[in-house]
């Protein structure tokens, strides 16, 4: 580690466009019901049926991700992922809390799954609560660093040499302010053997505002290679807001990749699929993984049969080239990477 320490560029801790955004988020389902001129079909079940759902899960929804959604459709594909519904009441025989296991990490804050990777919980919060959230009961308050404990965070990635890369994650490690940001960025940059910093985040899909000059100044100006991991699930998520945003990402020499989660009554379909692919890679998005369903409780009716999924990655190869298929994975505990999904191709 370099004993020489970096000064992140000034930046203004104003309140910029999209933390207003963040502030006037839907937090009630009646509130965004209205605002899209929506009613639940009649055999969907009562209003007050599905808005109960955010006592398991609160409900949060900016006004931009809505701005997406087609108006007057409960069955919007976008609308689905955050629609509280009476579904998440249902018990089915393995989802649980904690499906990846994470929830008992030795280091708070901080998962050590694979060798060469560790991963950083940067936020606890949201800007957006995906029903099917394979985190939707993960103890944030428990994984919160303080100040002591990044710099014992920064030791420990330090000592392992096998380390090349760190993952900023969460919640959502964008909901931090650029500041923090530039300034943790700068530290793991430090590392000798750190060679790229991987951003996780789905903000800029639904907020596409918090990609802005100051976020660009940082990460522009790192010495190791920048890569942001967006999480889009369906086409009509690429807007021309969230476009003109990736133009400003690449320039500054990010590499953007996506993932996606296979979501029953969402994306599960061959021409959704490859429309998302194509979208993606129009606005310079690589398609990266599509993961099966991780069994988390509360969001079973998300699930979508893994012979569905492999089914739906065999007619995307015919259509689609190879770079834009994204690989069919599922996380298992105790693995040490994403598990690819065999498609049975050979013969």
């Amino acid at each position: 580690m370099h004993n020489s320490r970096i000064i992140p560029k000034k930046i203004l801790p104003v309140e910029t466009h999209w933390q207003k955004e963040l502030a006037n988020c839907f937090t009630r389902l009646e509130s965004l019901l209205d605002y899209l001129q929506v009613s639940p079909p009649a055999d969907a079940g009562k209003l007050e049926q599905h808005s109960v759902a955010r006592k398991l899960f609160a409900m949060r929804v900016p006004r931009p991700f809505a701005d997406l959604m087609e108006s007057g459709n409960w069955h919007d594909p976008l609308l689905q992922q955050v629609l509280p519904q009476q579904a998440e009441f249902v018990q089915k025989h393995g989802f649980v809390s904690d499906p990846l296991q994470e929830q008992d990490s030795k280091h708070s804050g901080l998962i050590h799954k694979y060798q060469s990777r560790v991963l950083l919980i940067v936020r606890g919060g949201c800007a957006v609560n995906c029903r099917y959230c394979f985190r939707r009961h993960f103890p944030y308050k428990d994984n919160h660093l303080s100040s002591s404990q990044y710099s014992q965070t920064m030791a420990y990635i330090a000592k392992d040499k096998r380390l090349n890369e760190v993952i900023l994650s969460g919640g959502d490690p964008l909901m931090a302010k650029d500041y923090q940001l530039a300034e943790l960025a700068q530290q793991i940059s430090q590392i000798d053997h750190i060679k790229r910093l991987r951003i996780h985040t789905r903000l800029p899909v639904v907020i596409p505002s918090r990609i802005n000059d100051e976020f660009i100044a940082w990460i522009s100006d790192l010495s190791i290679k920048p890569i942001i991991v967006l999480h889009i699930n369906h086409a009509n998520e690429i807007g021309s807001d969230l476009t003109q945003k990736c133009e400003m990402l690449r320039a500054a020499g990010v590499t953007l990749l996506n993932q996606s989660v296979l979501l029953k009554g969402v994306n599960d379909s061959v021409e959704q699929l490859e429309n998302l692919s194509e979208k993606l890679f129009s606005a310079g998005i690589l398609p990266y993984y599509l993961h099966l369903l991780d069994p988390v409780k509360g969001a079973s009716h998300f699930e979508v049969d893994k012979q569905v999924g492999i089914q739906l990655l065999r007619e995307l190869i015919k259509r689609l080239p190879g770079f834009l298929v994204p690989k069919l994975v599922q996380e298992l505990p105790g693995q040490p990477g994403k598990t690819p999904i065999d498609l049975g191709l050979e013969p």
